[in-house]
């Protein structure tokens, strides 16, 4: 885990949490849809070590895309039991049935605006890659 510490350059920034080590971009080369990546190494008994790894958005990203997801889901079932009140009490429904539809396209409009997130933050998905693949390189040419 060292490794990851000692390597820490422009425009990586690497954070290490007991077993965990977090790679990430500098301020300056981070945009919205910037990832991250998260690694988990496990040492063996044997003296070798496991590497698991994981690509994901910005932690606060994550957090903003669930609570519109949250949103819209409550909507959808608060605009649905509303109508169905109203179609039991024989009053108009059909703008609730029609908010209920809003809200499908909504979550489609989440669902591919996070696809175009996913596809622009590609490129520094495999910079972080490439990044750890010569850290790792480097530990192991350093072990022989």
């Amino acid at each position: 885990m060292k490794y990851f510490e000692d390597s820490t350059k422009s425009p990586y920034v690497v954070k290490r949490i007991d077993d965990h080590v977090f790679i990430k971009f500098n301020s300056k080369e981070t945009h919205f849809w910037s990832p991250q990546l998260h690694l988990e190494i496990i040492e063996n008994e044997s003296g070798g070590s496991k590497v698991h790894g994981l690509f994901g958005p910005n932690p606060t990203l994550w957090t903003f895309f669930m609570f519109l997801h949250f949103g819209v889901a409550t909507f959808f079932i608060i605009f649905g039991i509303w109508a169905y009140s109203s179609a039991a009490l024989n009053k108009p429904y059909g703008w609730l049935l029609g908010a209920m539809g809003a809200m499908i396209v909504l979550w489609f409009f989440f669902y591919f605006m996070g696809r175009a997130g996913k596809k622009k933050g590609r490129p520094q998905m495999q910079q972080l890659h490439l990044f750890l693949m010569k850290v790792l390189s480097r530990k192991e040419a350093s072990q022989d």
